[in-house]
């Protein structure tokens, strides 16, 4: 396993010993997880498929109760889902009989969200969709929209949630190659901007590289942290092939043999 140096400010998320067993299976999920993902910061979590990657942000996002460890936030240890965690899935799941815009302030009508003036709502609105660049779509419907706009749109319904935490779970792997990598370098650019602590599922090695701070790898039955990886190229990171190479090459051969044992 790489040494991981000291992360450059207090974690804005840390799970702490997270372990879960579904009642009645026969082994568990995950065991004695821990993670920690600093502001601004975006770690990339690989694994086989079926390891339990979705699981493991389904707990972030409090939507599944472990049944040992703990998740905080800010040092506040939290129980439930919270307002300041916001979580994209790779089916964007825009509702379809609303706009663009509506279906962005769709997510401030989640359960535990603060309740917000007219103004404010429709400032973080506004900025949302401004800063995914579909101001000129905010009235078209889900059904005219291409995928990367839909996913576009699944971002901004995060951000006008104003999140200190998002949670990705391969919001691009059905994009084709073009809008894939725009979609990256508007994650970055957002990430940059608003300084979410970030966690992106993926099983693209490459996109962990371009986009990761470090990239966390899991594997096992019951999943655990098996290897990590810092990675402090400065972006934009399209033509580091050569820079990014080594570390590709060891990370391929960690999940090769997560695979296969």
């Amino acid at each position: 396993m790489s040494y991981i140096g000291p992360i450059p400010a207090p974690p804005v998320l840390q799970a702490s010993g997270v372990a879960l067993r579904y009642p009645g299976a026969a082994a568990a999920v995950l065991t004695g997880l821990n993670l920690t993902v600093a502001p601004g910061e975006i770690v990339s979590v690989l694994g086989p498929s079926g390891v339990g990657k979705s699981t493991l942000l389904r707990v972030l996002a409090g939507l599944e109760t472990p049944n040992a460890g703990r998740i905080s936030m800010d040092g506040i240890v939290l129980d439930a889902v919270h307002p300041e965690v916001a979580i994209a899935f790779q089916n964007p799941s825009l509702l379809p009989w609303l706009t663009l815009e509506k279906n962005v302030a769709f997510g401030l009508n989640f359960k535990h969200q603060k309740r917000l003036g007219a103004r404010e709502r429709q400032s973080r609105v506004d900025a949302a969709i401004d800063a995914v660049g579909l101001r000129h779509a905010r009235h078209q419907m889900p059904a005219t929209l291409s995928g990367g706009m839909a996913q576009r749109t699944a971002l901004a319904r995060c951000l006008a949630r104003d999140p200190k935490v998002l949670l990705l779970d391969e919001p691009f792997g059905a994009l084709d190659e073009v809008t894939r990598a725009e979609m990256q370098h508007l994650l970055l650019r957002i990430v940059r901007e608003r300084r979410p602590g970030t966690v992106l599922i993926t099983h693209d090695i490459d996109e962990a590289l371009m986009l990761s701070d470090r990239i966390l790898l899991l594997g096992g039955r019951p999943a655990e942290v098996i290897g990590q990886w810092p990675i402090s190229l400065a972006h934009p990171r399209d033509d580091l092939i050569a820079e990014t190479g080594a570390v590709r090459t060891e990370i391929l051969r960690s999940l090769r043999h997560a695979i296969h044992h």
